[in-house]
């Protein structure tokens, strides 16, 4: 370090500019019975006490926004995701000034993908300064909740950025064990979208190129078994288009 940088840094007062905290927020999604779930909790401390709210939390001096991200949620749900299948990447940054009553408060939002099975949730648990834990229908807190700060904003992208990049990648299997059949990732896509049914034979097709068939098959309690099949091309070309959403 040379003098002059060594004179700047000594004289510097971080205290004549505003200052501004940061925050790591999760949009946590997983599938069950053809359903699109959310990990919330319910806020037990003030500002909007008593509030659902996703997880989330302030970033520590010595974590970066990701590494607070994966804390906060096991602190606030009990959900360690490194015990899962999961995928997780940056979503946006949320910086409006007035988004938290407190403070200047910037967000970094991250989505994660959970691997299920279609049929049992992980367990969630409640935690450091929340009330429960609890998986709720993404459309449902979307519709009929008033969650607090910004996060109905948050979860509202999370959605969009999820249900349109189904349309062209195969992001959606990753809600899925590694191996699956069409059904199951049919059912996935019908989640996402929020639409009551896509139509078998079409989505089959759409699917080919993209998909691997392993040459095995998933037992069924009813009818010939299903093919087992793995991602083969994280690209679908053409894209799978998204109906229009069901109210």
């Amino acid at each position: 370090m040379s003098d002059d940088e060594y004179r700047f840094l000594r004289d510097y007062d971080p205290r004549a500019y505003p200052s501004v905290a940061l925050a790591a927020d999760l949009v946590v999604f997983a599938v069950s019975a053809g359903t699109l779930y959310t990990a919330m909790v319910r806020r037990r401390d003030r500002p909007w006490e008593g509030a659902l709210a996703l997880p989330g939390g302030f970033v520590g001096p010595e974590e970066d926004a990701l590494e607070a991200a994966w804390r906060v949620l096991r602190e606030k749900t009990g959900l360690e995701l490194g015990e899962h299948r999961a995928h997780v990447e940056q979503l946006a940054t949320f910086s409006s000034p007035r988004r938290d009553p407190r403070m200047r408060v910037v967000s970094v939002a991250h989505l994660a993908l959970l691997e299920t099975d279609g049929r049992a949730l992980p367990v969630l648990s409640a935690g450091t300064g929340t009330a429960t834990a609890q998986w709720m229908p993404a459309y449902d807190v979307l519709a009929n909740e008033k969650p607090a700060f910004d996060h109905r904003d948050i979860l509202t992208a999370a959605v969009e950025r999820l249900a349109g990049k189904i349309e062209y990648t195969l992001t959606g299997a990753k809600l899925l064990p590694e191996e699956f059949t069409l059904n199951q990732l049919r059912r996935v896509y019908q989640a996402v979208w929020n639409v009551p049914r896509l139509d078998p034979g079409n989505f089959t097709r759409k699917m080919a190129g993209a998909l691997h068939d392993t040459g095995r098959k998933a037992g069924r309690a009813k009818g010939a078994p299903a093919t087992v099949y793995t991602v083969a091309d994280e690209h679908l070309s053409p894209p799978l288009v998204r109906p229009a959403r069901r109210d």
